[in-house]
């Protein structure tokens, strides 16, 4: 890779075109060839913050934390307390006098832009309630991996449109692919983000309808109706998004080559029927194991210059 100043990873538009393209093909060569994997934690730890549980991400934190040579250290919210026992600012000061970098996976995007505001290691978003662009990497690499390129080809994101549709919108702008986002009435994807992707030079596209959003789809992808943090909102969103599911019909109104990608948990019979999810055309279980490769990317583009 090439040199860059050390810098925090808390959205995806904090990369540019080149250096997106740079994480993936590390990913990729990383994921052929492990023993081309820079020790750039050896000797080091890594900070893993969750005030938010979740499988694949803390999996795959620890995981790309070992194989890069480090020690990961999985913190939860009850042992620091966040602006109850300790101030935000306080805890990464902390982790940051003994870890090289703070992974964090958070409700609020302002507790990650406060922890890069007093440290001098980079912090890495693993969810806020704006942005997961960890996951929106693991999105690209599996595209790239099942079509031989990103650029050129077309998603259509169905569904709420929260924080991964706007870690979409931003990797698909910086990357080529084309996205259409088909949400139902009041919970469309932030005009403002919708605005930025396209001031990157992004092809993003609004429908109310997820049929003509999966005409001509080289990938299908939603996600859960209800995020964890919107618990009390749950029986409002079953109603809102009813007829939003990706069932077979759906697939069908896609080319035929389309696959289908979900970032998990999958909620079977409500945003996606299991004949999807677990049939032919799914992706999701090489989309999940891609978490890994993608953070780990991250990891090193942060922590090292010159690796190869």
């Amino acid at each position: 890779m090439t040199g860059h100043p050390v810098t925090s990873f808390l959205e995806v538009d904090d990369l540019d075109p080149a250096r997106l393209r740079a994480l993936l093909d590390h990913a990729v060569a990383w994921k052929a060839d492990p023993s081309r994997v820079p020790r750039v934690l050896a000797g080091r730890a890594a900070a893993a913050l969750f005030q938010k549980p979740s499988a694949r991400t803390r999996i795959s934190v620890e995981v790309a934390v070992a194989t890069l040579g480090g020690h990961p250290i999985y913190v939860r919210e009850e042992e620091v307390g966040l602006d109850v026992r300790e101030t935000v600012e306080d805890v990464a000061r902390t982790m940051a006098g003994m870890c090289a970098v703070i992974a964090a996976r958070v409700f609020e995007h302002a507790t990650l832009d406060r922890m890069a505001a007093v440290v001098d290691v980079p912090i890495v978003n693993l969810l806020s309630d704006v942005a997961h662009p960890c996951q929106a990497l693991a999105d690209l690499l599996t595209i790239r991996e099942h079509f031989g390129a990103v650029e050129g080809r077309r998603m259509a994101y169905i569904g709420d449109g929260n924080n991964v549709a706007a870690s979409l919108a931003f990797g698909a702008a910086l990357s080529g692919l084309e996205l259409a986002i088909a949400s139902p009435h009041g919970y469309e994807l932030a005009g403002s983000i919708v605005d930025r992707a396209r001031n990157l030079g992004g092809a993003v596209e609004l429908a109310d309808d997820p049929y003509d959003a999966v005409r001509d789809a080289d990938v299908v992808y939603t996600d859960v109706w209800t995020s964890m943090g919107q618990e009390a909102e749950r029986s409002q969103r079953v109603r809102a998004f009813e007829g939003w599911t990706v069932d077979g019909a759906l697939m069908k109104a896609a080319p035929e080559h389309a696959v289908f990608l979900h970032c998990l948990p999958a909620h079977r019979g409500e945003e996606v029927a299991a004949e999807v999810i677990d049939g032919p055309q799914s992706l999701v279980w090489q989309q999940a194991a891609n978490r890994m490769h993608a953070v780990r990317a991250v990891l090193v583009d942060l922590l090292s210059s010159g690796a190869e």
